[in-house]
């Protein structure tokens, strides 16, 4: 567990090794690129059996003391994606919407193995950072959501499977915040397409 530069901590091997595989080859089908909700999607029994371990009362219990929150009611949502376009993993916190957040990674050896997600000291540089954290399947992190919880990866287009699961904090991001968040994703999606036409 480290406090700084925001409550965050990273459990190796979260899934059992005998089962991790057989969760990996059960990841939903997801086609597209972006966040998708895992409701939406098809997947195996055994990330099923993942899925009601992540919604279970004592996986929250465990998350919340060790991150010291009360999770207590709170919502959940989780949501999968397994493609990552160029503009996903840019500098950025999560909105106050979340309380904490969750994430879990299905990559096998090779893949996606340049995209660890870094934990940063300020939302300019990439490159100051003060751990990375490998996208290999079974690595698990869970940060308390703050103003300053810049994390973000490396530029990658390609396979990167992973699941974040939010417990949601009940505040509504409305005004300036939703606005900034709607023009974000406009000029992303933006820069996308330019990419994809050079």
């Amino acid at each position: 567990m480290r406090q700084a530069p925001f409550p965050y901590f990273v459990v190796n091997n979260a899934i059992a090794a005998a089962n991790a595989t057989r969760v990996a080859n059960a990841f939903p089908l997801v086609s597209r690129p972006g966040a998708v909700d895992v409701e939406q999607t098809e997947f195996g029994t055994p990330f099923g059996a993942l899925l009601d371990e992540l919604r279970s009362e004592r996986f929250r219990k465990l998350v919340g003391e060790k991150l010291d929150v009360d999770l207590g009611e709170l919502d959940t949502v989780i949501n999968v994606r397994a493609r990552t376009r160029l503009t996903d993993g840019n500098i950025h916190t999560d909105t106050p919407s979340k309380l904490v957040t969750v994430l879990l990674y299905f990559n096998e050896p090779g893949q996606a193995e340049e995209t660890g997600l870094r934990i940063l000291n300020n939302g300019k540089d990439i490159d100051d950072y003060v751990e990375e954290i490998s996208p290999a399947l079974g690595t698990m992190v869970a940060f308390k959501v703050t103003p300053n919880c810049w994390h973000g990866h490396k530029p990658f287009v390609g396979e990167r499977h992973s699941l974040q699961l939010n417990y949601l904090s009940g505040v509504k991001t409305i005004g300036k915040h939703q606005l900034t968040h709607r023009l974000i994703g406009r000029m992303k999606r933006k820069l996308a397409h330019l990419v994809g036409r050079a």
